[in-house]
Formats: structure tokens, C-alpha cells, sequence
């Protein structure tokens, strides 16, 4: 009797040792407002670039206002977890469509964009061989390009112009959007957006009115007593957006191919990049408005082919009240009702500019990044090269040019 209650004992202990390492800690699901009704526009000297610090909502405003950021702190979760990004914008009087981009600034770069607009640090010296003028699109000399979490591309003043609800109201839409909405999940980016980090957004308005964001990042934890999900690396290679000064309109690829040199470790398992694509230029037959393949090779191998081209914009319509509107001519067949017979006729009608396809984008989308398997590189020093062979250059007003941006994701025991 004796025997069998210590070996029940000794069963009990087995069980509640095992439970207990399965058991993780526990911080719930969690939503950080990181910016609500937050302005970002275009306002010469109302910031203090000296000893930049945060206003009463923890914003720090950055290249007179172009730029908000702000530090947060979450808790690096035990179990799994599924995390998603959420923005909503409206516009505060810019009626235009502009770039837009939400970003983290690597918390091991000893070069960051803070330190810069303060005037503290500057960008590395490029190799103007390789990289031109562009400065801070690649990793050297202690810096990391900003990691970035999502591009969008703002509408034509949705919110601030949506109440002239019959100012050229097309027939198939019941009203004009008062906001616009955007949500990505970047669980995959989970390793960068735990723990204290700084989370920014940059739109590229040059007007004092601009616009108005809320953005939100939700922690939502999965209810497993085991952590499933792999630990990943999350690596910036490369991020062509024109952040701050002295950066510039990238439009290198109208005469090379951009070469990038990163290295995968040993331990690294399920490698795979990550890539974020939108050309741009704003004119008849450029960048913006030509469907220009992107070929992007490791070393001597492609890895990667396709053209980053968008031709649902006109869905978008109810987002772009202030969008420029053209009266065309069209014929089109149509039945006679009397005699029945198929007949042509030459309709006018509208036609936005909002709704023209664009290099991977729409006034009033986001991004959605494409996603490179590179699981048959091997570990070791490697050379990326992002090619456009079609690419226009930058000439006057013909701002020609390729925001893109590409991090490497791998698995680590």
C-alpha cells in the first residue's frame, strides 16, 4: 500500500513539473493607441529641431511636421501571438494623393533619424558609385535603414472635401467616404515591435493643412499553453523612401541596377525577404504610370520577377472627393429598342484621375508586400541586386522614381 501511494505521489509530481513548464506567462490581448486625431503636415518652425522632445502626447514632430514618432514599450509575449496594424486618415485641407509610410527605427542603429533631424548625427558617407547621392537607403557604419511596417498612399482629400457631397459625385457611388481605413498583419515582424522601440509615420505633404491619423497596434494572445510560433530575425537590407533630408527622390534605376551586400548566419532556418514596391512620377508615360517590371536577383541567380501594377483604382473612387475630373469620348454599342438592332453611338463622361492604374498603387490603398522564398540560399555573405530596367530618370518636373523597401525574416532555434 505503501508503495502504491509513492508511486502516485511520484506520478503527481511528473505531471505538475510537466505542467508547469508548458505553463507561460500570461499578458493578454492589448491595444496601443499609438497616435489618435495626430496632425501631420507641412509647418516650417513650428517644431524645435534642438533637443527634440515629446509633446504631452509623447509625439515627437520631425522635419517640420512630416514626421511623427513616438517610444513605446510592450511586453516581449511568452505565447503566441497575432499582431496587426491599423490606421485610419483623413485629410485636414491637403487635397492631393501622397506617399505615406509607417516605420521602426532599429533600436541597434547608433545613427537614427532622431539624432539626424537634431542635428546630432548624419547619414554615413554613400558610395556614390554604388548608391549616387542617395543617402540612408542601405545598413553601413552604424546605421540600419528604418524597418518599414507599411506603405499606404493617401486619397485625394478624403474627410476635409467630403461633404460637398455633389461636387462631381460619380453616379455609382452613394456619398463620399469620411475617412479611409488600413489594416495589415505583421505578426512576421513580431522579434522588432516587442519590448521598447520607436514607431513613426511619414507622409510626404508639403502643405500646412495636411492630414489627421489614428494608428494602432493590437496585441491579440493566442490561447495556447505552449508557445508554437517560431522565434524570428527580423533584418532591414534596404528602404528608399525619402524620409528626411538630405535623402532624395530615388530614381537610380533608370541607370543601374541597385547592389545591396547582407549575410545570412548559420543558425538561420526558413530564410525569406520580404519586398515593398511603388513607382512614381506624376506624368504622362513615367514611373508612375507604366507597368515596369522589377527583376531581383541574389547573387547570379533570379530569385524574383514580376511588374508591380495596380488596375482596380477605380474601386477607390469614394475615397477621392478632390481628385481632377476629365469629360472623354467614348463610342459604345447599344440595342435600339424599336427596331432591336445593335447600333454605335459617342457617349462623354467622366473620368478621375483617381482612377487611372498605377505601379502598384491606388490613391487611397495600402501596400501589400510581396513575399520572397529563400530557402535555397545558403548561409554566408551574399549580394542582392533590385533591378527596373524600364526605369525613367528624374528630369525638371518629372520626378521619376522607386520607393521600395525589403527586409530578410528567418526562423532561429
Amino acid at each position: 500500500m505503501k508503495r502504491i501511494l509513492l508511486s502516485a505521489l511520484f506520478l503527481s509530481a511528473i505531471i505538475a513539473t510537466g505542467s508547469a513548464k508548458k505553463k507561460l506567462p500570461v499578458y493578454g490581448d492589448r491595444t496601443e493607441k499609438v497616435f489618435e486625431k495626430t496632425s501631420i503636415h507641412f509647418a516650417p518652425g513650428k517644431y524645435n529641431k534642438e533637443g527634440i522632445a515629446p509633446d504631452e502626447n509623447g509625439v515627437i514632430h520631425l522635419v517640420d511636421g512630416r514626421i511623427v514618432l513616438k517610444k513605446l514599450s510592450i511586453p516581449q509575449y511568452k505565447r503566441d501571438v497575432d499582431i496587426n496594424l491599423n490606421i485610419t486618415l483623413k485629410s485636414t485641407g491637403d487635397r492631393w494623393d501622397k506617399s505615406g509610410s509607417v516605420f521602426v527605427i532599429p533600436n541597434e542603429a547608433a545613427i537614427n533619424l532622431i539624432d539626424i533631424a537634431a542635428g546630432k548625427s548624419s547619414f554615413p558617407k554613400q558610395d556614390t558609385v554604388k548608391y549616387e547621392r542617395l543617402a540612408g537607403i542601405v545598413a553601413q557604419d552604424g546605421y540600419i535603414p528604418n524597418l518599414e511596417l507599411m506603405r499606404f498612399m493617401t486619397p485625394f482629400g478624403v474627410g476635409y472635401y467630403s461633404n460637398d457631397t455633389l461636387k462631381r459625385k460619380p453616379l455609382f457611388i452613394d456619398g463620399w467616404a469620411p475617412e479611409v481605413k488600413w489594416s495589415q498583419n505583421i505578426t512576421d515582424l513580431r522579434s522588432r515591435i516587442e519590448g521598447e522601440f520607436y514607431v513613426g509615420v511619414w507622409i510626404d505633404s508639403w502643405t500646412n493643412e495636411g492630414y489627421s491619423i489614428d494608428l494602432t497596434l493590437d496585441y491579440n494572445e493566442l490561447g495556447y499553453n505552449e508557445a508554437l510560433q517560431p522565434k524570428t530575425h527580423v533584418e532591414p537590407v534596404l528602404n528608399s523612401v525619402y524620409y528626411i533630408g538630405p535623402q532624395s527622390h530615388p530614381d537610380i534605376f533608370a541607370r543601374k541596377d541597385l547592389e545591396i551586400n547582407f549575410e545570412i548566419p548559420k543558425n538561420a532556418k526558413n530564410v525569406r525577404m520580404k519586398y515593398i514596391v511603388t513607382g512614381h512620377g506624376g506624368h504622362s508615360g513615367g514611373d508612375e504610370f507604366r507597368p515596369k517590371e522589377n527583376i531581383i536577383r541574389i547573387d547570379d541567380k533570379e530569385v524574383y520577377r514580376f511588374t508591380p501594377w495596380r488596375t482596380d483604382c477605380a474601386s477607390f473612387r469614394r475615397f477621392n472627393p478632390s481628385t481632377a475630373v476629365w469629360r472623354i469620348d467614348r463610342e459604345e454599342e447599344y440595342r435600339d429598342r424599336e427596331t432591336n438592332e445593335m447600333k454605335k453611338r459617342t457617349v462623354n463622361e467622366p473620368l478621375a484621375s483617381s482612377d487611372l492604374s498605377r505601379s502598384n498603387w491606388c490613391p487611397g490603398s495600402d501596400i501589400t508586400p510581396v513575399e520572397i522564398d529563400l530557402k535555397d540560399v545558403n548561409h554566408g555573405k551574399h549580394k542582392l541586386f533590385i533591378s527596373v530596367p524600364e526605369a525613367a530618370p528624374a528630369e525638371g518636373e518629372k520626378l521619376n522614381h522607386w520607393l521600395m523597401s525589403a527586409y530578410l525574416i528567418w526562423d532561429v532555434d
